[in-house]
């Protein structure tokens, strides 16, 4: 019995036939990537992946890092009944120590190591015994990058100097952020988005309801402003995040929120490290419904 059936080409000829016509930029690249994944050669989470990549080639520090407004740092004169109720709160694996003021960077603790160092000083001393506390003790150095630096770059320092956490200064050589080694894998293989996540392409700001509003942690304080009527200031923080950070005092859990002038915020999401999303309520819209 004659088949005249074709045999089917193995995955490296469908591979090589899309790539005989070369990729001529980025554009053509995801084109070609996102063609075999309608062709079902590879998975719709390995395209996001490899775009994932791609984008990070062309991303710089400034553009993930963690604002200097919402950073947990810990002050080198410190002591252990202070630190030990913030990293239980934070849950922060590092933290950077600053000296007289917050651009003085004097090195990065780890928690493990101050848990470690806890401990020991209170199981296996007694309390004459017990050493006076000093924070440099279990410092490590801080690595420092600017705000320019390109993420490839950075992620392979970090891989290559086992490095989690670097601290990002502009071009003053003041404080402007931090960045961990989390931030920039999360640029490739993405983070878990819900109903209230705002696409890139939808801006910083969408009506959810009547006078409820989700809004990114990332959004400018001068676009809130003109986006919801508001008149917050923008002289001590430049985020909306930062600003609402900072009027609860700590980093907000899921679902915490807080009133600020004419408006309610909630924490839609959040990780240990930042607030993402924040839903917005109108009180005044909300009275007058």
């Amino acid at each position: 019995m004659n088949d005249d059936k074709p045999p089917s080409r193995s995955f490296f000829q469908k591979i090589t036939h899309m790539f005989q016509s070369e990729p001529q930029d980025r554009q053509d690249l995801v084109e070609v990537l996102r063609g075999a994944k309608d062709d079902e050669l590879i998975k719709p989470d390995s395209l996001s992946m490899m775009e994932g990549v791609l984008q990070v080639a062309e991303m710089q520090v400034r553009d993930i890092m963690i604002p200097r407004s919402q950073m947990s740092v810990i002050h080198e004169d410190a002591q252990l009944n202070e630190i030990l109720p913030m990293v239980i709160e934070t849950k922060h694996s590092r933290y950077p120590v600053f000296g007289e003021n917050r651009d003085d960077i004097e090195g990065i603790m780890l928690a493990k190591e101050l848990l470690v160092y806890a401990a020991e000083n209170s199981i296996n001393l007694s309390e004459s015994e017990k050493q006076v506390f000093d924070i440099k003790d279990i410092l490590r150095p801080a690595v420092i990058v600017p705000e320019s630096k390109k993420l490839d770059v950075l992620l392979k320092e970090f891989r290559m100097n086992r490095n989690h956490m670097a601290i990002v200064v502009d071009e003053y050589g003041g404080v402007s952020g931090l960045v961990t080694i989390e931030d920039v894998l999360e640029q490739i293989v993405g983070e878990i988005e819900d109903e209230f996540d705002i696409d890139e392409d939808e801006g910083n700001i969408k009506i959810h309801d009547n006078g409820v509003f989700m809004v990114k942690a990332q959004t400018e304080i001068e676009d809130f402003n003109d986006e919801l009527n508001a008149d917050f200031s923008d002289e001590e923080f430049d985020t909306i995040g930062g600003l609402v950070v900072n009027q609860f005092g700590h980093m907000p859990d899921i679902e915490e929120s807080i009133t600020m002038g004419d408006f309610e915020f909630a924490v839609v999401n959040a990780d240990e490290r930042r607030v993402h999303l924040l839903k917005v309520t109108s009180i005044n819209k909300t009275a007058n419904d």
